[in-house]
């Protein structure tokens, strides 16, 4: 794990950045700056061969759950960090892009209780299981996810963001997660982005700015 901006002794706030595949650490902890953020404590984990799984999120439960439970241990390592340092578990963000923008919207519907909220920049959630053995042609072929978490998220804010076509994260997969989190009780913002393209945009910059200069 790498840091950025300001230690955790004066951080107004803490943030654990994960990036998309072929991407670093170092890549994804630029946009703390970007933001105009530089009291903010981020840190970010980077995955084995710059990728937190080897195919799509949106692949069978099966073939994605033992990447998943790594990815979810190197956030839990990342979150624990900053609580040991000090910073309080409720001024901790999750956040990332395509592949991490996933596998952070997966650990904060499994494990976020408590945490500030989540910024999804091009994601949706991987789900727990299958739920049906049908292709479904808005998933691009792949098929329908179980979303079974039982935590609190009462009080935590999501920002979940995508464009309407997105080659990798379909809408509907997205539309569903932003669901999912209001259901689960955080206050859910969904952005879909007008047209083709798969980034991080200046409403996400915007967002992630607006959220963590409070």
């Amino acid at each position: 794990m790498i840091r950025a901006g300001a230690p955790v002794s004066r951080a107004s706030a803490g943030l654990v950045l994960l990036h998309g595949r072929g991407g670093t650490a170092a890549d994804i902890l630029s946009l703390p700056a970007h933001a105009g953020l530089p009291e903010i404590a981020a840190i970010a984990p980077e995955a084995p061969g710059h990728s937190w799984w080897p195919t799509s999120f949106l692949a069978p439960a099966a073939q994605m759950e033992p990447f998943v439970e790594q990815g979810l241990a190197a956030v839990r390592e990342a979150v624990a960090a900053l609580e040991t340092e000090g910073l309080a578990r409720g001024r901790i963000w999750l956040g990332g892009f395509s592949q991490g923008a996933c596998l952070a919207a997966e650990a904060f519907a499994r494990e976020g209780a408590g945490l500030a909220g989540l910024l999804a920049f091009s994601g949706g959630l991987v789900g727990t299981g299958d739920a049906s053995d049908t292709p479904d042609p808005a998933l691009y072929g792949q098929r329908r996810k179980r979303f079974d978490y039982d935590g609190d998220l009462d009080g935590a804010q999501v920002w979940l963001s995508v464009h309407e076509r997105d080659p990798h994260i379909p809408l509907a997969r997205a539309r569903e997660s932003a669901e999912v989190f209001a259901a689960l009780g955080a206050a859910v913002e969904f952005h879909p982005h007008p047209g083709a393209g798969h980034g991080v945009m200046q409403d996400d910059i915007a967002a992630l700015r607006a959220r963590l200069n409070r």
